[in-house]
């Protein structure tokens, strides 16, 4: 079974624990790294945690916030995670098979429920296509 580690703020923290849910329906082990309330809380703390799991274990991840934004700014910090905001199944699409996307951003402000679980469902299901698009993540780690 595969693990998909998932992290929110108060923000998103309704739309977390529907997709922890709907994942568990289609057989991944949701690994909830916090928040675990709609409490008001600091966004970049459950990025970060994620972010390590995802980067230790080769896994994936989702990070919920507001409007997705905080949280993928989060997380690109981090050099060995692409995160990826997507708003569309293209988008979710894209990230995966040209941009080897390891971590989904979403907006629970921004993106309904429907429209998140597919953006999920398509983020998961794409594979990276390589090739190219390999030579283009290998340049993301040259200074310029």
């Amino acid at each position: 079974m595969q693990r998909i580690h998932l992290a929110s703020d108060h923000a998103g923290f309704n739309l977390k624990e529907i997709l922890a849910r709907h994942l568990s329906t289609l057989g991944y082990e949701a690994v909830d790294d916090g928040t675990h309330s709609t409490a008001s809380c600091d966004y970049p703390v459950f990025a970060h945690r994620l972010c390590q799991a995802v980067a230790a274990e080769g896994t994936s991840g989702i990070l919920i916030c507001g409007t997705g934004l905080g949280m993928s700014i989060a997380a690109n910090r981090h050099t060995e995670i692409r995160a990826a905001l997507c708003t569309t199944e293209l988008h979710a699409r894209m990230s995966r098979c040209h941009n080897n996307a390891n971590v989904l951003c979403l907006g629970a402000r921004v993106t309904g429920v429907e429209l998140a679980l597919a953006i999920v469902e398509t983020f998961l299901a794409t594979p990276f296509e390589g090739g190219r698009h390999q030579r283009r993540l290998d340049l993301l780690s040259v200074r310029a």
